[in-house]
């Protein structure tokens, strides 16, 4: 039996989520004696596990309204390149990753066109955390066949709305693994017993660097003037990115080290296993420092021109921009937004946690809520069960 399935998603975390359902779905369709293809958007991680990129669409993402525009002539191409193919080749299913924009386009056009492809979204926008304007939800659940939620409030969230979903829980606790001891850390990463690491994640997207990662670097910095001993590690999500940050290490004058994209897969188990706290952007990375129990500060800024339009015109609303603050809805970890985002309260928020204990001791109570609002092991399998039985 042969079967094809379509897959579309941007950015480095749509890359990563695409390619682990991806092996799932391959698994599941060897279990039933199934050739199964597997075509679309995404990048190297999906195109790594047997997935054949269409295009990749990992290196045209931004956040906000200014940032985004340069982007948007290349996403229209690409949206219908991808759209054309979808007509001429219909495949057995769609999966839409996350990539709100671009994906809820393709979903609606879908729909308009009358074009009966079966639609699954798998990590769906987190609309029942924020709102824009007046609007309680997009289209996804009128195009959508099947939604698979990552989160029980999502779950609920697009249920009362009509929607059909299923509940298969967050990937990431797919991932999380015991990590290794703190002297074989010390050992692969050649560091000192008195040496502890320093955490930095500050960018996926270009954009980032710009307006994350300067402030991220003074920050560290200080931090390294008063506590010499910690040692700064960026673990690299993109080739094109390694420069500025070595550029960076040398401009702010920070002791530390760059992991490489190709390395930073086998290497970031020691990494986690020796960082006492880690100074990061908001995604899905918070959730994965999270479930490692890993003490975190989140930052972010975009520009004025973007902030300006979320707030006064388009009535953007969210309470906490970081995914575990937004799941529990509760200052777990501590986050610096726009005006905020400055290296003086960094620094003096990783001095107290660095420091203290009772700001460890709130961050690893959250942090246990959490787990529990995640699900349970074989997260992915289950969504890739569901899909696969579905086409057959």
């Amino acid at each position: 039996m042969n079967k094809k399935i379509f897959i579309s998603t941007g950015e480095v975390s749509g890359d990563l989520h695409g390619s682990l359902l991806s092996r799932a779905l391959l698994d599941e369709a060897k279990k039933k004696s199934i050739n199964l293809e597997i075509c679309g958007l995404g990048g190297e991680r999906m195109k790594k596990e047997g997935v054949k990129i269409l295009q990749d669409t990992t290196s045209i993402s931004a956040i906000g309204i200014w940032e985004a525009l340069p982007l948007i002539i290349p996403t229209i191409r690409i949206q219908q390149r991808f759209y054309k193919l979808l007509k001429k080749y219909p495949p057995d299913c769609l999966i839409l990753i996350d990539y709100m924009g671009p994906n809820i386009k393709i979903g609606i056009k879908l729909k308009r066109a009358k074009i009966k492809i079966p639609i699954f979204y798998y990590i769906a926008p987190q609309e029942w955390a924020w709102r824009v304007g007046n609007n309680t939800t997009t289209n996804l659940i009128n195009f959508s066949d099947k939604i698979f939620a990552i989160f029980k409030k999502e779950a609920a969230f697009y249920k009362k709305r009509g929607g059909n979903v299923s509940w298969v829980g967050h990937p990431m606790i797919d991932l999380t693994k015991k990590l290794p001891l703190k002297k074989d850390a010390r050992m692969i990463l050649n560091l000192r017993p008195d040496q502890n690491i320093l955490l930095l994640m500050p960018a996926s997207r270009p954009q980032e660097l710009r307006y994350l990662l300067p402030t991220f670097m003074r920050t560290a910095k200080k931090l390294q003037q008063k506590y010499p001993r910690l040692v700064v590690y960026i673990p690299s999500c993109r080739h094109s990115f390694d420069e500025i940050f070595k550029k960076a290490f040398r401009k702010y004058q920070v002791k530390g080290h760059l992991i490489s994209q190709k390395d930073s897969a086998q290497l970031k188990p020691y990494i986690y296993s020796l960082t006492k706290i880690a100074l990061c952007k908001s995604g899905t990375v918070n959730m994965e420092l999270a479930l490692y129990g890993i003490p975190q500060i989140v930052g972010y800024r975009v520009s004025r021109v973007t902030a300006f339009i979320a707030k006064k015109i388009l009535n953007f609303k969210v309470r906490f921009i970081s995914p575990v603050n937004l799941l529990l809805n509760k200052l777990i970890i501590p986050e610096f937004v726009q005006k905020d985002f400055d290296e003086k309260k960094l620094f003096y928020k990783s001095c107290r946690i660095l420091e203290g204990k009772l700001e460890k001791i709130k961050i690893k109570k959250g942090y246990a809520c959490l787990k529990k609002e995640l699900g349970e092991d074989g997260v992915v399998q289950r969504a890739a069960e569901e899909i696969i039985n579905s086409i057959i």
